[in-house]
């Protein structure tokens, strides 16, 4: 019986100039549940300043931990300012997961004349980090692609079927409107502009080129990387959480072979289809556009698209598709691998996976046009 009164918790009352300090002592845990609530409703002085000290405190569970923010949000809710004080380092983290505010702020780091420099080599370090793990998920697929070529069944075709008809058939209704609606703005501007220097009939050329070597392939793969990419990453994000991707290590099974081959390979195949179908879209916008906005024949129209349309032009945006695909592909696969067991980890790398693609892609895009001008095509 005298160990329970001397592990009974206490608030004692002292005062401290304008001020009053709580002393906290004794057993801060769910047993004592009444007799916490009833100091905790009488405890609350009159007085500016409040400090509640809780160095006594010999134990305390998130029964006792949410009394002592009831108790301080009171003290602020009255006008007073309440401050903590004496807190136990085995208790922060029963305040930090109950009310972060609670909890003890860490120190801020000073601002320092490195911190540009730092920041900047941490960045490159992550970037050559994704560059590494790039090309060593390149490596790991030509390997599988390679395994697969030697025996077939090893390519699991009705799992590529599967993910070309979610990458590529499904796909296709929003890849033909959002590239018919781009061709009509390119079209409508291009008219609109070109009218003051008579030189309407220029509009198709511009069109034609930039749908056939740049704006279709660009389009359709930042969309393939919104749509796809992040459900790339998603999904292996989300069987790494489940320990999915470790049960196939146990069975003996690869999961490269059996969860991101048979998604790149559809991807790498659907994506000049889906780039075709976007360019013919945007050239077919463009002549309503013509027709309607300029009252340009159509005859007129698909002559001047005959001249402006070469089969080189075609080629470059065709041969783009599959490379950016590819890329698309793998960064989110990388990023679902890299998922651990939250789901703002989840979150997070469906995010990255899609910013990254996107990233990529741009550049692949700057880097075929220095090598197709550089081939004169």
């Amino acid at each position: 019986m005298a160990a329970d009164m001397a592990h009974e918790p206490r608030i004692n009352q002292t005062s401290l100039g304008d001020g009053a300090v709580l002393v906290l002592s004794g057993d801060w845990t769910a047993p004592h549940a009444r007799l916490i609530e009833d100091l905790a409703h009488r405890a609350l002085p009159q007085a500016r300043r409040i400090v509640i000290d809780l160095t006594g405190i010999a134990r305390l569970d998130t029964f006792g931990a949410c009394a002592i923010s009831m108790l301080r949000d009171a003290a602020g809710g009255a006008g007073m300012k309440p401050v903590l004080m004496g807190m136990a380092e085995r208790n922060a983290p029963i305040f930090a997961a109950l009310d972060p505010a609670t909890a003890a702020e860490p120190p801020r780091p000073r601002a320092s004349l490195l911190d540009a420099p730092e920041s900047i080599g941490r960045n490159l370090t992550n970037a050559g980090a994704d560059a590494l793990a790039l090309f060593s998920m390149l490596g790991r697929l030509v390997a599988s692609f390679g395994r697969g070529l030697r025996d077939p069944s090893r390519l699991r075709f009705p799992s590529i079927v599967h993910h070309l008809d979610r990458t590529g058939v499904r796909a296709a209704p929003i890849v033909l409107l959002m590239t018919f609606l781009i061709g009509c703005i390119i079209a409508q501007q291009g008219f609109f502009h070109f009218r003051q220097f008579g030189a309407t009939d220029y509009v198709v050329d511009l069109v034609t080129v930039l749908t056939l070597r740049e704006i279709g392939v660009l389009l359709v793969i930042i969309m393939v990387a919104g749509r796809s990419g992040s459900s790339y990453a998603a999904e292996i994000g989300s069987m790494k959480m489940r320990e999915e991707i470790d049960a196939l290590r146990t069975m003996g099974l690869d999961p490269v072979d059996v969860l991101i081959l048979p998604r790149v390979l559809a991807l790498v195949v659907a994506a000049p289809l889906l780039t075709l179908l976007g360019m013919l879209a945007a050239l077919l916008g463009a002549g309503v556009v013509a027709f309607l906005y300029e009252d340009m024949n159509p005859a007129i129209f698909l002559l001047r698209l005959r001249e402006a349309a070469t089969f080189s032009h075609l080629e470059v945006g065709l041969v783009k598709a599959p490379v950016m695909a590819l890329v698309v592909a793998m960064t989110g696969a990388i990023e679902g691998l890299r998922v651990s067991g939250s789901a703002e980890s989840l979150g997070l790398g469906a995010t990255s996976s899609v910013v990254k693609s996107i990233f990529l892609v741009i550049v692949l895009d700057g880097l075929f046009a220095i090598l197709f001008a550089w081939l004169g095509m």
